[in-house]
């Protein structure tokens, strides 16, 4: 303990007294339900002008995401869902697989029976469609006149 008051020494300074004569105030703080210690203003319940200036981004950021992600991917999934239901014969389609084929018979509401070559036949579900590349055409009855 030699070292502290040489050290004192050579600093020309004088030694602390040992015990203060009053503590310094300390800044008034409130206990939470936690223990822990907040400055006294801490506790009161935030104005409505600093709520709303809290809650409007968050609403502005979830309508935002809503407007560009969720109703175009709402649009997509109806829009196929559709062409699911409206798959008939001579439809081209994509499988979930990657082969492209002609839809040669309806076998039921989930299996159809599609073309991938000539004489290469295949039964899929509907659910293994991914898109409807183009729609067969409907036999015309009339054939067209010369004028």
């Amino acid at each position: 303990m030699k070292l502290i008051p040489e050290a004192m020494a050579q600093t020309d300074q004088p030694p602390a007294p040992a015990a203060p004569a009053a503590p310094a105030p300390a800044p008034k703080t409130a206990t939470t339900s936690t223990g822990a210690q907040q400055p006294a203003g801490a506790d009161a319940p935030p104005s409505l002008p600093d709520l709303f200036a809290q809650i409007i981004p968050v609403l502005v950021i979830i309508g935002i995401v809503y407007i560009i992600v969720i109703r175009p991917q709402q649009r997509r999934q109806k829009e196929q869902q559709n062409q699911l239901k409206n798959i008939r014969r001579g439809d081209m389609v994509v499988t979930a697989s990657g082969f492209i084929g002609k839809v040669v018979k309806i076998v039921d509401d989930k299996e159809f029976e599609i073309e991938l070559s000539p004489n290469v036949r295949c039964r899929m579900l509907r659910s293994a469609i991914t898109e409807v590349r183009t729609k067969g055409e409907p036999v015309k009855d009339v054939a067209p006149s010369k004028g």
